[in-house]
């Protein structure tokens, strides 16, 4: 019931996406951005949902990626899901090739792929069968964890010109095998699209300021149902091109504009190689009245500077 009224977002192979990619962190939500920027860039993230309610959803994760020549880069994730008594752990290899469309207006082409391996299993070690008449309880009779693996794939092309991106990603675009004589309800079509846009624009000149407007919006192909976050960020930056930075994110469905499921502010710095950020977000459907928020910290280090030849992955920061 809860997944529901959330709408659904643990649905397996489809972990929770919260403002974890705003955390100077695009990978996240696309493959593509493999490889960009002038350093091996790795963060690490820790989600708890709904503070206050029992066993629920708990995620940490951990990103890394790095060009590997003068237009290409890899990446990798991994991360643990714990929702109640059901577990998933997993991992993505992404690979993103970069192109030059046009040198002097800075226009960008990239194009990428990763490929996923999901391990999901529920934990029946809090399982208690009761005696329908008396209510005592007595050893359940599930002993297996119900372990199952997935592989699946996603693609993903990204476009660039100066400060304005758009990334339009398919994930999990093959459909899941089933056992339907064990897991007849499941559902084996996990394929979403995202697309994830914005722009950054300098504030007046000598004045260090960055203002980034962003839209996620995210569609399952199995019901149709989607939602987007509306973002804003603001940067500032110092001559020693630290910075520390402030944002709000507001997320909805979208046939319910004015019904927000979450909205909360962002707050981050990076310093040298090390980058910190931290976001909380209010629950605003009738969860709200039982949990005191979602909370999502992100730590990072940025290490083994080398200026790519190609604009095409270079560090957008000047």
């Amino acid at each position: 019931m809860l997944l529901v009224m959330v709408t659904s977002y643990g649905q397996e192979l489809n972990l929770p996406v919260f403002t974890q990619y705003l955390a100077d962190n695009n990978f996240v939500v696309s493959p593509t951005y493999a490889g960009i920027g002038d350093n091996l860039k790795i963060r690490a993230n820790g989600l708890t949902q709904w503070v206050g309610i029992k066993d629920a959803p708990d995620n940490q994760s951990i990103y890394g990626d790095f060009r590997i020549s003068d237009r290409s880069g890899i990446g990798l994730s991994f991360y643990n899901d714990r929702n109640g008594n059901t577990i998933q752990t997993g991992a993505k290899f992404s690979f993103a090739h970069h192109l030059i469309l046009d040198y002097y207006s800075k226009q960008y082409l990239s194009f990428g792929i990763s490929y996923n391996i999901n391990n999901f299993r529920i934990d029946v070690n809090n399982f208690q069968s009761y005696n329908e008449s008396t209510g005592a309880p007595y050893p359940t009779t599930i002993t297996d964890d119900r372990r199952t693996s997935n592989n699946n794939f996603d693609v993903g092309v990204l476009y660039r010109n100066k400060g304005f991106f758009f990334s339009f990603n398919a994930n999990n675009i093959l459909e899941k095998k089933i056992d339907e004589d064990i897991r007849v309800a499941e559902p084996n079509l996990l394929l979403n699209y995202q697309i994830y846009t914005g722009v950054v624009l300098n504030g007046p000149k000598k004045s260090g300021l960055e203002f980034e407007p962003s839209i996620y919006y995210q569609m399952f192909s199995s019901d149709r149902r989607s939602s987007t976050d509306v973002n804003f960020k603001l940067r500032k930056y110092n001559r020693n091109e630290d910075y520390v930075w402030a944002g709000i994110s507001y997320r909805y469905l979208n046939d319910q504009f004015f019904k927000p499921l979450n909205i909360g502010p962002m707050l981050g710095f990076k310093k040298s190689i090390f980058y910190f950020g931290y976001a909380y977000q209010i629950t605003m459907n009738d969860l709200s009245s039982f949990n005191s928020g979602t909370h999502v910290v992100t730590i990072g280090i940025d290490f083994l500077q080398g200026i790519s030849n190609c604009p095409c992955t270079q560090s957008p920061v000047h």
